[in-house]
């Protein structure tokens, strides 16, 4: 039946995760609006026996408790960017459309297929379905989960099944935005040499910028290429004055082999003489493929896995000492854009290789 406003929907988790992704796709959840996919969520969930469920706001969590030696935590956000025209979801042949199909609908249905599915698996199993992924970092409802429900997170290793194409992305690369700040003094541009430039005076960072190389880190057999660039410069004060203050705001992304503090103190040595602020930083996740755990999901999955480029929430269990890795369908290249879809068959891929992994 197609989604209407206002109708409860009941979600089918025994459903082809193809046909239970379209249903999750229709309903609509952009960030501070999942309490109706929430809800469903939660529905579906408290009806399966094997599982103990709570909740907090809009995070669905839900847990086995058999004993296992091991626990693997799911972990994937409800919310989406804003509907772009985009809704309500299609199929056309082999690729499903709709906002959510990649980003992380998809990934959603793959976790909800297993928690219905896996009544004895090899190891205790974690399911986390929050919300606010998508808006600033602290509405997380991940991060609340993390101050509230600690123990909700701990595990032995962890799976955030963002859009991955289908292959193991390992841990995270980390991210910094920097300032960097000149100042000079005003004068009236027809009598320029009695003040200083500040927009000038950025020249050398710029020019340093230009002369970086950035290092290419291999950690576990995954190659991580750092970056640093220039993303917005700020200055000037009319078209007759000479400036006296400018800033550059500088972007790095770094391996996880170097901490936040260890990439602060790379960038302060980059721009030795200025001065620099710190006004954004997120720690990346080493891959920490060498635990049990992770070793069996790469050889579950087949291929090689690949360095992350870009941070996830990853970074949150690498943090709270469990290794991490990315692994769901979906090009990540499409999400957040109105043309967003997925292949079906990569939902369904997704989610032979979990159920194999989980109970061979």
């Amino acid at each position: 039946m197609p989604y209407r406003a206002g109708v409860r929907v009941e979600l089918d988790l025994a459903a082809d995760p193809v046909d239970l992704t379209a249903v999750l796709v229709d309903i609509p959840s952009v960030s501070e609006n999942e309490a109706e996919l929430a809800d469903a969520v939660e529905r579906a969930l408290r009806k399966l026996d094997h599982l103990e469920i709570t909740r907090s706001g809009n995070t669905v969590l839900a847990r086995t408790n058999l004993g296992r030696a091991q626990r693997v935590v799911f972990a994937g956000h409800i919310d989406t960017v804003p509907i772009n025209d985009n809704l309500p979801s299609r199929r056309e042949g082999e690729i499903l459309h709709g906002c959510g199909t990649v980003d992380m609908k998809g990934g959603d249905a793959v976790m909800l297929h297993l928690a219905a599915t896996l009544t004895d698996p090899r190891h205790d199993l974690t399911f986390v379905f929050y919300d606010c992924e998508e808006i600033d970092a602290a509405r997380n409802g991940l991060g609340r989960v993390e101050r509230e429900l600690t123990e909700w997170l701990k595990g032995d290793v962890a799976v955030v099944c963002e859009p991955s194409n289908g292959v193991i992305e390992a841990g995270c690369q980390g991210t910094m935005r920097i300032q960097v700040r000149t100042t000079g003094q005003r004068a009236h541009t027809a009598r320029a040499w009695m003040g200083v430039n500040a927009i000038h005076a950025l020249g050398e960072a710029l020019r340093r910028l230009e002369a970086y190389e950035p290092r290419t880190v291999e950690i576990d057999g995954c190659t991580y290429r750092e970056g640093l660039q220039a993303v917005k410069i700020e200055g000037g004060v009319s078209g007759n004055v000479v400036p006296d203050e400018a800033v550059l705001t500088v972007n790095h992304r770094f391996a996880p082999d170097r901490g936040a503090h260890e990439a602060e103190q790379h960038l302060r040595e980059v721009f030795d003489g200025f001065d620099v602020k710190v006004v954004d930083l997120a720690a990346g996740a080493l891959p920490g493929l060498q635990a049990p755990a992770a070793r069996e999901l790469v050889e579950a999955a087949g291929g090689r896995p690949v360095a992350k480029l870009g941070w996830t929430d990853v970074a949150r269990f690498a943090a709270l000492g469990m290794p991490a890795v990315n692994f769901g369908p979906g090009d990540p290249t499409l999400a957040h854009t109105r043309q967003e879809h997925v292949h079906v068959q990569q939902i369904r891929d997704c989610a032979a290789v979990l159920t194999r992994w989980l109970t061979r």
